[in-house]
Formats: C-alpha cells, sequence, structure tokens
C-alpha cells in the first residue's frame, strides 16, 4: 500500500510517497511566491497552494500503480487565515503564520480582554502570527471583506477542502487560532463572541488521523486516483513533523530548524506555561503538548549565505570557519521577523553585536549558526522552568542537517541529539497520519515505534558545554538590553 504526504509550506509545497513500511518511495516539491504588500506583512494566494499541490500529485504518483495509493494527509504551516465566500472563493490572499500587521489587536487582546481569560479560554495568549488577531484586523481594517466570509480554515485544510469537498481542520492547528479550547478540545464560545464569528463559519473539528473523507469524484478523474483514496485531518507543521520524527507520546521532544524553528515536547497530561511563553497545544498523537516557536531560524542562515554572502555553497562556508566553537566573540539575535518564544515580541530585530577589526566572515556565520541554538536554548529553559526537562530530542529541518548545527544544539542545550533517518518530518508525519487513517496501524505511537529509526546519535561534548553556558549567559543579557530600542528603530 501507498501514502502521500503533503507538507504544505511558506515557500513551496512537499509531496512524499510512501509505503506502510515509512519507505519513502519518491518526493515532489513545488515552489510558489510569497507576497509581501507592506512592510511585516507576508500573505499567499491559497489558489496556488491548490494548483502546485495537484501539479505535484499528478508528478508524484505518475509511472506507479495508483491503485495501490490509499490514503492522503497533510502537515501544514500554522495559523494562516483562509476565508471563502458563500461561493467558496477566496476573499483575500490568505495572512501567513510570519505576518506582524496584528500588533494593536494583540495589544488589545492581551490588555483589554486580559490574558488570564485567553489563557483560561484557550491554553495561551495573543500573539502576532495566531489567526483570531488576524479576524480582529479583517474586520477593522477590511469590514467589507469580513462581513462576506462563510468559512474561516487553516491553510492545510484549504487543501483538504479542494480534495475532499470536507470543510474540516484538526485539533493541533486548530489550537494555534487562539479560537480553540485546548484542555476540553472544542471551539471557545468565548473567543467566538469576542472575534464575532460563529460556529458555523468555523471547520469541524478530527484529531488529525481521523478520516474526513474520500477524494472527489473530479480531482479522481483529474489524477487518475481512485475516489476511495482516504483523506485525513492532518496536522499543523510542527506535530506532524513531530509524529514524523517519532515525538508522540510522554516526554518527547523534537526540534526543527527550518524556515522558523520549533522546540516541541509531547505529554499525555494537559499543561500550561505560567507566563505563556511556551504554547500549550493538542498533539496529533491525541494528546498534548508544549511547543515554542521563533520565528526566523534556518532563514537566518540562508539570509547571510544567499543574501550577503551572494553564495549557496553551504558546506564551503561552514569548512571555512575556524571551528572555535564555543569561543566566538560575536554575538547574533535571530529576530528578522521579530520574535514569538519566549519574548512575544514583533518588534525585536536581528543584531551582530560583538564585532571587531577581526571578525571574519566566518565569526559572523558561527554566530547566526549559534544565534538558532541559543534562541532554542531560550524556549528550553522555559520547559526546563516547569519541571519539563527531557535529556534527548530529535532534530529535523534544513537548519539541523548540519553536523556543526547538530553540535551546537547538543552542546549549547546540553542534550543528546538524535538524527532520524528520514528527515522529512512534516512529510513522513503526514503520510504516517494516513497510514493510520486507513487502519495500517491502529494509532500514531504503534506508526511511530513501527517507522521512525535513528541513524546518528549526537552526545553534548563536556568541554562545548562548559564553554557554551559562559556564552549562553553572555547571549541572554542581549534582548532585555535591547528591547526598549526595537520600537524606536521599526
Amino acid at each position: 500500500m501507498l501514502y502521500i504526504g503533503i507538507d504544505l509550506g511558506t515557500s513551496s509545497v512537499k509531496l512524499l510517497l510512501s509505503d506502510e513500511k515509512g519507505n519513502i518511495q519518491k518526493t515532489v516539491s513545488k515552489d510558489y511566491p510569497l507576497m509581501f504588500p507592506h512592510p511585516g506583512w507576508s500573505e499567499q494566494d491559497p489558489l496556488e497552494w491548490f494548483d502546485k499541490t495537484m501539479e505535484a500529485l499528478k508528478e508524484i504518483t505518475s509511472g506507479i500503480d495508483k491503485s495501490a495509493v490509499k490514503g492522503i494527509s497533510f502537515g501544514g504551516q500554522m495559523h494562516g487565515l483562509v476565508a471563502l465566500d458563500e461561493n467558496d472563493n477566496v476573499i483575500r490572499p490568505a495572512i501567513l503564520w510570519n505576518d506582524n500587521r496584528t500588533t494593536a489587536e494583540v495589544d488589545y487582546l492581551n490588555n483589554e480582554i486580559g490574558k488570564d481569560k485567553l489563557s483560561k479560554y484557550t491554553a495561551n495568549i495573543a500573539f502576532a502570527g495566531f489567526t483570531a488577531p488576524k479576524i480582529l484586523w479583517m474586520k477593522k481594517n477590511e469590514p467589507e471583506n469580513f462581513a462576506k466570509i462563510k468559512k474561516i480554515m487553516l491553510p492545510k485544510d484549504y487543501l483538504a477542502y479542494r480534495l475532499s469537498g470536507t470543510f474540516c481542520t484538526d485539533y493541533s492547528d486548530a489550537s494555534g487560532m487562539l479560537l480553540l479550547d485546548v484542555e476540553n478540545r472544542k471551539w471557545s464560545d468565548e473567543m467566538l463572541k469576542i472575534c464575532d464569528i460563529t460556529v458555523d463559519q468555523l471547520p469541524k473539528l478530527y484529531e488529525s488521523y481521523e478520516k474526513v473523507g474520500t477524494l472527489k469524484k473530479e480531482i479522481a478523474d483529474e489524477t487518475g486516483l481512485s475516489a476511495d483514496v482516504v483523506i485525513a485531518a492532518g496536522a499543523g507543521d510542527n506535530a506532524a513533523a513531530a509524529v514524523g520524527t517519532g515525538t508522540v507520546g510522554d516526554g518527547m521532544c523534537n526540534i526543527s530548524l527550518g524556515t522558523s524553528g520549533t522546540i516541541f515536547i509531547s505529554s499525555k497530561k494537559f499543561g500550561v506555561d505560567p507566563n505563556n511563553a511556551l504554547h500549550s497545544f493538542d498533539h496529533a498523537d491525541g494528546s498534548f503538548h508544549l511547543m515554542g516557536c521563533m520565528l526566523s531560524a534556518a532563514s537566518t542562515k540562508k539570509w547571510w549565505m544567499e543574501d550577503i554572502l551572494r553564495t549557496t555553497d553551504y558546506k564551503a562556508e561552514e569548512g571555512g570557519m575556524n571551528k572555535n566553537l564555543g569561543e566566538n566573540h560575536v554575538f547574533f539575535l535571530p529576530y528578522l521577523m521579530g520574535e514569538r518564544s519566549p519574548w512575544n515580541d514583533p518588534n525585536a530585530r536581528g543584531t551582530i553585536t560583538g564585532i571587531t577589526l577581526d571578525t571574519t566572515r566566518y565569526d559572523i556565520l558561527q554566530a547566526v549558526m549559534e544565534g538558532m541554538a541559543f534562541a532554542t536554548r531560550d524556549m528550553y529553559e522555559v520547559a526546563k522552568s516547569i519541571g519539563v526537562c527531557p535529556k534527548r530530542t530529535k532534530i529535523c529541518g534544513g537548519g539541523g542537517k548540519s553536523p556543526i548545527e547538530r553540535q551546537m544544539v547538543a552542546s549549547i542545550l546540553d542534550i543528546t541529539v538524535d538524527v532520524p533517518v528520514s528527515e522529512e518530518g512534516p512529510g513522513m508525519g503526514g503520510a504516517m497520519l494516513a497510514m493510520v487513517a486507513c487502519g495500517e496501524y491502529a494509532t500514531v505511537e504503534e506508526a511511530a515505534a513501527a517507522i521512525i529509526k535513528v541513524k546518528e546519535v549526537i552526545e553534548p561534548d563536556p568541554i562545548l558545554v562548559k564553554k557554551y553556558e559562559e556564552k549562553y549567559q553572555q547571549f541572554k543579557t542581549l534582548y532585555p538590553a535591547l528591547k526598549g530600542v526595537f520600537p524606536k528603530i521599526v
């Protein structure tokens, strides 16, 4: 049997074809553009997502026995606001997770409604990337568009709707909307009233591994797939990546260093960080998780390499580093798009600090790479402060492919790092959720135990742990010192 995982990312949609044992048969990726109509805004056209997904679906199933494809599911970029009218037309471009236009709405929710009430209603507070502030922004700034809204959905749910005809979402992705009562797994009546929307405008809620429907006949006819292909609800990209790396069950950890960066800790028990510096969300395995999200992770390295140095030869640049790990005198704050966890500050900006006349391009590259790991430790420290302290983690994402970055993460966090055989986190997770929906495995945990294997283990280097402890203590003084400066320069 064959299963397709669809990873709807920020810059591309990636499809993965896997057999029931997790052996990847084929992958296909299709790019689409990002739009930045104003500084701090970030938008995409949902029609592009669907068109590129259809192209990739035809390509990935070409030359195979299409009758062997039994299920499709998703991992998708979270928080984006997709709004449809009564005729299912997209009302406006989707407002994405990394869009920072909602500062006023976030202030209103956190300060006038109040963080305590938000946390009671949803287990979280408002962040600029979340969906509820976007709805309020649309109501205030585009009232004609707001009045047209018939359906509100998340990015991957638009694909599920177009493929199956089912208006649905899953609990893990819905957790990031600030509309869900996370503990009780239902829409929050209080938040719906605050946002002036009705439950009929929101999709039906499913577990990530549940069947929501089958492939629409016209889609089946166009692709040559069976109309009996099961469509499973899928998950937000981080929960899907957690499934795809085996981060399910109790006390497991995954660090993802993609465009954004996350630390994801699964739990059988519901819990909330009292300061709400970490998100408390439902998990794709049917339980819960804590998650911290940094808005710029591997994208900071891409910015330095491709936009500043004008090179794509990452290996050569890393080879030029002096290997003075733990001794660099340059520090980098990776807040190129503002920052979410733990600061919740859309005004935060990237800085390079400590430059002297003998600073080289390699020192700055090292600082950029260390900045990813230091910012990850900031989130890890919050988890430790509430007694959640995993001693090992999986790692995935483009930033985690670098052996040097892996060693930095291991030594800066003082944690054992396991590298999965497959680094196709959200795509693999989507395929595994489809397997469970089709009955291939009874549970997500059973699927993970059978499929996910580790190819490399990186232990923290005791010497580097000591050196990096000193550097981290220096790093963590920088944001508080600059916090008051950032609003004056944005």
